[in-house]
């Protein structure tokens, strides 16, 4: 009986990963603090951009938007917590591990809803130009992105209200980070619903995959056919298939490892694997769509030229300034 009510009592969890020296753990400390402020400064300054031209008021920008806010959603259930774990012990609350698994979960969830709709956006502006304006309005973008919102926050709610009052048997978390599926495994009997909940959502987004791959093949069949089409995606289209295949290629990698890992891995290597989806799309992603996206990129470049043109300017303002002293 007294086994039962300890088994039933856990309040924290220990996660593994992070057995370094304090000096590494300070090194390790400021280069994921520079990390991080490059992530937030990167995609910090699309959505301000997109936000304040009206020119860019369009539904690529406007979905490109929502994905640079989602990664900052993302990595702050990440990277905060972890910053933390690198100054001090390496454990969090179960209330804090389900809400680090929610944010993550549903923020990859949600990168999927996004990156579908940007497809379905490009689909119809290259396929569909003449009814581009009409499908894609304004009004039914609004629902498309609200969907894309509510429906993964949605899935993995339930995904998490399913582990809710499981009798677990462990408090180690064999990871750098907490996830449901690590929770569900330290439970005493496994959680039935759970497990259909986990299932029924790793489907539907695998659907979501289905279709943006099967939108894009088909976008490039199309594209080779003309000219002026094949310019349209490799403008528009291709930052979508390098941000579509650097986060599936990362996903899959740790869910893969996640179900089916060795323990022979070396523990550098499994964080790595772990970590990657958090550490690589949401820096890449600012600098392809940055770079690669002319209206975005022209209003970088013009920055970069006010600020040069106010540095020469205000020398020659003090130099007259000082004449008219004298």
């Amino acid at each position: 009986m007294m086994e039962m009510e300890n088994v039933s009592t856990i309040t924290l969890f220990t996660l593994s990963g992070l057995n370094f020296t304090l000096e590494q753990r300070i090194t390790l400390f400021l280069l994921t603090l520079l990390w991080y402020s490059m992530i937030l400064t990167g995609n910090v300054y699309l959505i301000v951009a997109i936000i304040a031209d009206k020119n860019l008021h369009e539904p690529m920008y406007i979905l490109l938007c929502n994905l640079c806010i989602n990664a900052l959603y993302g990595t702050v259930g990440f990277y905060p917590k972890l910053l933390l774990d690198l100054l001090s012990s390496h454990v969090i609350s179960y209330a804090g591990c389900m809400l680090q698994g929610f944010v993550i979960h549903s923020s990859t969830c949600c990168d999927f809803s996004i990156l579908a709709l940007m497809a379905y956006d490009r689909y119809v502006a290259i396929c569909q130009p003449l009814v581009y304006h009409s499908v894609m309005s304004k009004q039914r973008v609004s629902i498309f992105v609200f969907l894309s919102w509510i429906l993964p926050l949605y899935c993995m709610f339930m995904n998490t209200a399913s582990l809710l009052g499981s009798r677990l048997c462990g408090s180690h978390i064999n990871k750098i980070y907490c996830v449901n599926w690590m929770i569900a495994t330290l439970a005493c009997s496994p959680p039935t619903a759970n497990a259909a909940v986990a299932y029924f959502n790793i489907l539907f987004y695998f659907g979501h995959f289905v279709f943006i791959c099967w939108s894009y093949m088909y976008l490039i069949r199309t594209c080779m056919s003309s000219q002026e089409n094949r310019g349209k995606f490799m403008q528009t289209c291709l930052p979508h298939v390098i941000s579509l295949s650097t986060f599936a290629t990362t996903v899959l990698l740790d869910v893969l490892y996640m179900r089916f890992g060795s323990s022979d891995l070396s523990e550098d290597l499994s964080n790595f694997m772990a970590m990657e989806f958090l550490l690589i799309p949401p820096i890449v992603n600012p600098l392809i769509y940055g770079f690669k996206l002319t209206k975005i990129r022209a209003k970088f470049l013009n920055l970069v030229h006010v600020k040069r043109r106010d540095e020469k300017c205000h020398p020659m303002t003090f130099h007259i300034r000082g004449k008219l002293t004298n």
